[in-house]
């Protein structure tokens, strides 16, 4: 593995990817208390500090200030541009001697003071605190904190440090915006490939992953490139089948002409036997294989045939006939059920060369009765044959019908003459259009072929 490709590493990416989402969100919740301590705890302003000092000048002056009584007087003193500030005077032992209500707020802040070793400025919510300044009086220390009742603007970013639960919300959609960002990097190619995927296994061989999937370096771009290589060997080896079929069917009707020709030119001689008999009929159900074998090959090497919007009525209008004709030569009835309005995107030719073989197998195994039906669900158009007669026995034969030269031993059994090639023409007629075929029994007997085509 060269160390060039580890960038575009699918395990690389999703590690990088989640290690710095979660990164930056914990850095982010983390540094929001220390700027915070920064932007609101600042080294005490000369105006403030000043303020304290000309108080402390004004107790020394006047140490009868500190008696608890007169010093209620000064607890509030209004100040800087008539906005009251209260001042706090703490002894040697930390208790604040001039008020009993001292705010937590101001205990905190002393606790700030001490632990910076010099005057200091903090602002809360409403409110700055500031000191301490120490003075002496009578031999006592004292150290005198102020209180200003004013808010400073503040970060817009600080909301979020006095509201936790709320930051949580918001880290928690982030980094699920983040997360989904990065899966909707990962899905969209991964997507791209399940539609192309989809897309071959319905038989539309030519379909490839798209050129951003493929032009991508990681392993998602790799299998992209492998599975257009996959597509590209299936579709050459499908197609040189399928033609290898029609060029041998070709290739056998040479032979196979001049032995009808021996054929007629023994009987014109008069020379007819039981033999030469056999070997006609023989010859005659050959040729109708091989043309069986030249359709199933057309209908699956155009599979996307282009389609015309057409009445479905109309485009089975000869085949109905054909088939109304058959039915009462064998004293069956037909029994059809089609909109005349029922439009859709057909390819007329294959269309009507699966309901034609569908029809002639229903009316040959049918008691009575079979019917078409022709209904529009949303999006689609469902085709529904019905015969009366014995139906399929085994389960698994409903599926393999559809297989070429596929003939389930049951009732509908290998008397008919057939090779296994009408049903399967008709799927890929279906096919062609997209579409979907099934059978299944009816009760008490029958059989019920099901087409859906989308409109």
């Amino acid at each position: 593995m060269k160390f060039s490709s580890l960038p575009n590493r699918i395990f690389i990416k999703l590690l990088l990817s989640f290690w710095l989402c979660s990164s930056l969100i914990i850095a982010i919740v983390g540094l929001l208390p220390l700027i915070q301590q920064q932007h609101d705890q600042t080294k005490i302003p000369p105006h403030l500090e000043a303020l304290l000092e000309r108080i402390a000048k004004r107790i020394e002056q006047e140490p009868t200030l500190l008696d608890s009584r007169r010093s209620q007087r000064w607890h509030r003193f209004r100040e800087m541009d008539h906005k009251p500030v209260r001042f706090y005077l703490v002894d040697e032992q930390g208790q604040v001697v001039n008020t009993d209500r001292a705010s937590r707020a101001m205990r905190r802040f002393m606790l700030l003071a001490e632990e910076a070793g010099q005057p200091i400025s903090h602002q809360f919510k409403d409110e700055i605190l500031f000191g301490p300044h120490e003075f002496t009086v009578n031999g006592k220390k004292y150290s005198l904190y102020g209180r200003l009742a004013e808010m400073h603007p503040r970060p817009w970013f600080f909301f979020f440090i006095d509201n936790i639960i709320m930051t949580l919300v918001l880290a928690i959609v982030l980094s699920g915006l983040l997360c989904g960002i990065l899966a909707w990097h990962l899905g969209k190619p991964l997507r791209s490939l399940k539609h192309s995927a989809e897309a071959v296994a319905k038989g539309e061989l030519s379909h490839r992953a798209d050129k951003n999937t493929t032009a991508r370096n990681d392993e998602i771009g790799q299998l992209a490139v492998a599975f257009n290589a996959m597509a590209d060997s299936i579709e050459s080896m499908v197609n040189c089948q399928q033609r290898l079929i029609s060029d041998i069917s070709h290739e056998l009707r040479t032979p196979l002409t001049r032995l009808q020709l021996a054929l007629a030119l023994a009987r014109k001689k008069g020379q007819e036997s039981t033999e030469l008999e056999r070997i006609g009929y023989e010859a005659h159900q050959l040729e109708a294989m091989i043309a069986e074998l030249l359709e199933l090959s057309r209908a699956k090497l155009n599979l996307h045939e282009n389609k015309h919007s057409l009445s479905l009525s109309e485009t089975l209008g000869q085949v109905l006939d054909d088939a109304e004709f058959e039915a009462e030569q064998q004293n069956k009835q037909l029994v059809i059920d089609i909109d005349e309005q029922l439009m859709l995107p057909i390819a007329p030719r294959p269309l009507s060369r699966a309901i034609e073989n569908l029809l002639r197998n229903a009316i040959h195994y049918a008691n009575k009765q079979v019917s078409i039906k022709a209904v529009a669900y949303n999006e689609h158009v469902v085709i529904e044959i019905v015969d009366d007669g014995p139906g399929i026995a085994l389960e698994a034969d409903l599926k393999a019908i559809f297989d070429p030269f596929y003939r389930p031993q049951s009732a509908r059994e290998r008397e008919s003459g057939g090779w296994g090639l009408g049903l399967a023409i008709a799927k890929a007629a279906v096919d062609t259009h997209q579409g979907q075929i099934t059978a299944t029994n009816t009760t008490p007997h029958g059989l019920l072929v099901t087409i859906k085509l989308p409109k």
